[in-house]
């Protein structure tokens, strides 16, 4: 056996667990293999009796891989949040695949991945590596050019994202809302307004709206993944008014998530996060309605999404 051949079968041996982290990292079952790859090439191009951790060098080198690729989606404007991702991995019940059983066994839910696709990449790449693949900070912080502590910092950010844990306020434009303790208050709420929605349930929705309800669209106009007339208001007031508008929309992709710590909607169509409802209740009504589809402000929010 040449060397080669040798280090060939030294990388197989980490290839499942490459393919686990990239796919972390990316969402994409075949973007993964291409970092995985990538990494195999700038292996075979490296002198690899100098490497003295050869699991800790590739799982180094395909970070900074799927580092370079995430930069390069938020850099493609057109793209980020709105690409065809995350992808479910499939069972294979009709053939034996050691490695692809491996990365089965060991693969995030869907949920998790499309909160993961709110991050910036250099947090997405200090939680995946440090909370799932526990990787040193020592050793993150040369990836994304940052000092430990800063790197720390990083993964804390991603982890109140992903576990919705940064506090609200009790008011809103002067409004008081529900107590944040109220979970299950607000969950009922944000629960009807869905089943009303999608059910196309007229009186259940005013039922649940408050009549001066406010519904208004950032700067992308878009609501439920669709565009919205040229010319259209921003803002439509009035519980009829969004009544008809959440009737029109049926909230089909809609589900309940944690909103910065309080229950709102995200709306993701085959796991691409398209908007975010984010809902003030006062009094067990809804009383605004905030639909935010602009990326930059989509990875301002913490979102955690409820287990179906």
């Amino acid at each position: 056996m040449d060397d080669r051949d040798w280090l060939a079968g030294q990388f197989e041996t980490h290839r499942a667990h490459l393919r686990a982290v990239a796919y972390r990292m990316l969402g994409s079952l075949s973007e993964a293999d291409d970092a995985v790859q990538e990494s195999w090439l700038r292996l075979s191009r490296t002198d690899a009796s100098e490497v003295q951790n050869l699991g800790g060098w590739l799982t180094t080198v395909v970070a900074r891989v799927c580092l370079d690729m995430l930069r390069s989606r938020t850099s493609r404007r057109e793209e980020p949040l709105d690409r065809g991702v995350p992808e479910r991995i499939a069972s294979r019940a009709d053939e034996s695949d050691p490695e692809h059983e491996a990365l089965l066994a060991d693969a995030v839910g869907l949920a998790l991945l499309v909160v993961l696709e709110t991050l910036a990449p250099a947090e997405r790449l200090a939680f995946v590596l440090h909370d799932m693949f526990a990787v040193p900070f020592a050793e993150i912080a040369p990836i994304v050019g940052r000092s430990p502590s800063a790197a720390r910092q990083l993964a804390s950010r991603a982890r109140r994202r992903v576990h919705g844990g940064r506090d609200r306020t009790g008011t809103r434009d002067g409004v008081a809302t529900e107590p944040q303790a109220d979970l299950s208050g607000q969950r009922d709420v944000i629960d009807a307004f869905l089943a009303a929605a999608r059910g196309g349930d007229f009186a259940a929705l005013l039922a649940v709206l408050d009549p001066d309800v406010v519904l208004h669209f950032d700067r992308m106009g878009r609501v439920g993944g669709a565009a919205l007339p040229a010319g259209a208001p921003r803002e439509i007031h009035g519980a009829a008014a969004v009544a008809r508008r959440a009737v029109i929309g049926r909230a089909r992709a809609a589900q309940a998530a944690l909103i910065n710590g309080a229950v709102g909607v995200i709306v993701a169509p085959r796991g691409r996060l398209l908007m975010v409802l984010d809902f003030t209740i006062a009094r067990g009504k809804i009383v605004a309605i905030d639909a935010i589809a602009d990326p930059e402000r989509l990875r301002q929010l913490d979102l955690a999404v409820f287990d179906a």
